[in-house]
């Protein structure tokens, strides 16, 4: 049996040391600090204290031009009840400020293009209106992230007549977009610049202090340096603790800035295996290396979709095809935070357009609310699925065919649960190299009583099975 556990590895500091080498902001003493603990083994002075509430929790990213026919904060907030039914306990909800209109792409441009960090736009309501919304979700026992893009600005935002000095010019002294990207409707903002550095933290802050927000999901994370990350989480947390979601991979954003951050690597491995281009094998991989990069409280967050996949690389439905379920039920039970976009749990079966107007159907797709109840419910109800750290180990069980059975189990306490899926279009007979003591087992999904240490599964199948309560 191999076990993947997440602990903090001298590779892993080694990496933090030269991070912080590379930081001018970054003081001697932290340095130093290092060193010492590269001797004593303990790491945990550098990881991010994360807030409690995390460790059970799942994330829903909210798009809230889409989610209803008038796009409103307010016909938004209706939905929260069916929400909290679901099993929702994080709210990501997407930009929310003012859209820049010079260079906007589409008739209603992007929401990553802002033009004042500091409002609402009205085409989604008022500020009380996201206030009102911040504090139902806090009655409900749910958390609010809002998106932030710090690394670039509208064209049109008040900075840059303001500021200008606090944009990256070409070499002809213009604004420009981003280097290498096709973002023309934005333009790259400069980290040199100390006082840009204030305004933005400063903006940060705005959001926690006037709408009690629980954090962020930072856009493009890794394009901004990591010490401003660093210092605005310090800041962020005097005023109350936050979380802190990364769209980026990188080990030194886990020491003093995120909580969690994006496991792009594994999601297009899975968007591979559903086409057969990669085997179980090469998910072994990805996690025995996963293991060593990252610290042993870092959360990764696991998707099968989310905005960015469903308008521009295509549906759940082409992407994943009859592996869709299986993979969403994969990333909900390995180490991890799984994420749900808006419309999931209804079968969005189509990209949603990025710059204009385009309802979810609720009504059309596939109804999934049973499948994505359980699933979301799996990690309240089981110790052992919990978050970085607090849940277990990912524990590989050998099978009879490696190469297209994916097996584990994970356990806590007494909580103890097998994890078996058939990651092939092909029916496979399955044994699992490991002593049941003859103990039955209960399929989560289907309630039947299952033997899981021989049996057949059909293409695409996946079985979670705990122990039958007397």
């Amino acid at each position: 049996m191999i076990i993947y556990s997440k602990f903090i590895t001298v590779f892993a500091a080694i990496v933090l040391l030269l991070a912080l080498s590379a930081c001018n902001n970054e003081s001697a003493d932290d340095k130093e600090k290092i060193m010492d603990t590269l001797e004593t083994s303990d790491f945990s002075e550098f990881a991010v204290k994360h807030v409690d509430w995390i460790k059970s929790a799942n994330i829903y990213e909210v798009n809230i031009r889409q989610y209803t026919k008038s796009g409103t904060i307010k016909d938004f907030e209706k939905h929260l009840p069916k929400l909290k039914e679901l099993g929702v306990d994080i709210l990501w909800i997407m930009p929310i400020q003012p859209i820049g209109e010079k260079n906007r792409k589409g008739g209603l441009g992007s929401g990553y293009s802002i033009m004042d960090y500091e409002k609402v736009n009205s085409d989604f309501g008022t500020m009380d209106d996201f206030k009102a919304l911040v504090a139902k979700i806090h009655e409900m026992d749910m958390y609010v992230i809002l998106d932030w893009v710090a690394n670039h600005t509208a064209w049109d935002n008040k900075w840059a007549t303001e500021h200008p000095e606090f944009y990256t010019k070409d070499s002809l002294g213009n604004f420009m977009s981003p280097k290498d990207t096709d973002w023309s409707d934005v333009m790259d903002l400069n980290y040199d610049n100390q006082e840009l550095r204030k305004e933005m933290t400063d903006a940060l802050k705005f959001w926690v202090e006037e709408t009690d927000i629980d954090g962020y999901r930072c856009d493009m994370a890794g394009m901004v340096p990591v010490d401003f990350w660093n210092n605005a989480r310090k800041e962020l947390d005097a005023i109350k603790p936050v979380f802190m979601l990364a769209e980026w991979e990188s080990t030194d954003m886990h020491f003093k800035a995120f909580d969690m951050s994006y496991s792009w690597e594994f999601h297009h491995l899975m968007n591979h295996v559903a086409k057969g281009e990669r085997t179980v094998k090469d998910i072994d991989a990805y996690f025995e290396k996963d293991v060593l990069k990252y610290p042993a409280n870092a959360i990764r967050m696991y998707f099968t979709t989310n905005h960015d996949e469903n308008a521009w690389q295509k549906t759940v439905y082409e992407r994943l095809g009859d592996a869709r379920k299986t993979m969403a039920v994969l990333i909900a039970t390995i180490p991890g935070m799984p994420l749900i976009y808006s419309g999931q749990e209804a079968g969005l079966s189509h990209s949603l357009k990025f710059f204009e107007k385009d309802e979810i159907d609720w009504e059309s797709g596939e109804d999934l609310r049973l499948f994505y109840k359980t699933l979301l419910n799996l990690k309240k109800e089981h110790p052992a699925l919990w978050n970085g750290d607090q849940g277990g180990n990912m524990n590989r069980i050998k099978t009879s065919n490696d190469e297209k059975i994916f097996a584990f189990s994970r356990e806590k306490g007494d909580d103890l649960i097998y994890m078996v899926f058939n990651l092939s279009k092909d029916v496979q007979k399955v044994k699992l190299e490991i002593e049941l003591n003859d103990v039955a087992y209960k399929d989560i999904f289907s309630e039947n009583v299952l033997s899981i240490d021989e049996f057949e599964m059909q293409a695409w199948e996946y079985r979670v099975c705990v122990k039958r309560k007397k």
